[in-house]
Parts: structure tokens; C-alpha cells; sequence
């Protein structure tokens, strides 16, 4: 295997800020298990959505990029990607962040007055 591949395999594909955990813990409590779905459409549907484990529906369609290890959850907090967004941040390591502000979507924590959002990073590859 060469250098740049393994440094492509030991990046995490997606990670979280220290401020996106939190938020995740406080939803966890209300909500219960957690997952994101990012589709790839456009304006807030270009954003990671959270949403009670089980209550987006993916398919064939549907990529699991990662289960985010959250301190303070007790399982893992599923992030799936539409398999045609996957294809054009396959070499991008995603950093799930939250900003304020209120999304127009579904998304849990739209009541809190903050929306996740993606940061990005390209890796070689």
C-alpha cells in the first residue's frame, strides 16, 4: 500500500467540533438515539440533518460514512450521505460543526437556534 493511501484510510471521513458534540448530547437526551443524513440538494438541503435513529428512512441510494463516537452518548451517531454526494466529497474529510442560526429543515436542532453545518477538508489522494 502506498503512503497517500494509507494517509486517506487513517483520516477519519467525517469528524466533529467540540461544539457539535455538545449539541449532540443535549439532543441525545431529548430525543434519544441519534443519526445525519447529508442529500446533497440545495440551500439547507446541502446541510447534515439530525434526526432520531430510525426516523430517515435510507436505502441503496444511501452511503454510512461513519458512527461518530460522541462523549456522553451511549452508541453511535450514524452519518449517512446520498450515494451521488458521496461520489463528489469521496477524497473530503467532513467536519460536522454548528453555527447559530435556524435552518429551514427537519432537523432536531432547529428549535435550539443553531444548525449543524459542513466543514470540509480535501484529502490527498
Amino acid at each position: 500500500m502506498e503512503d497517500a493511501d494509507r494517509d486517506v484510510e487513517s483520516v477519519p471521513r467525517v469528524a466533529l467540533t467540540p461544539a457539535a458534540g455538545e449539541v449532540l448530547r443535549r439532543l441525545r437526551a431529548e430525543h434519544g438515539p441519534l443519526m445525519f443524513h447529508q442529500s446533497g440538494g440545495c440551500c439547507d438541503g446541502s446541510a447534515p440533518m439530525c434526526y432520531p435513529e430510525g426516523e430517515f428512512r435510507t436505502g441503496g441510494s444511501d452511503v454510512l460514512l461513519a458512527e461518530l463516537e460522541v462523549d456522553g452518548v451511549g452508541e453511535p451517531v450514524g452519518f449517512w450521505m446520498s450515494r451521488s454526494q458521496y461520489e463528489v466529497w469521496a477524497h473530503t474529510r467532513l467536519i460536522v460543526d454548528v453555527v447559530p442560526g435556524r435552518g429551514s429543515g427537519f432537523s432536531l436542532e432547529a428549535p435550539e437556534g443553531v444548525r449543524f453545518l459542513i466543514r470540509s477538508r480535501v484529502v490527498d489522494a
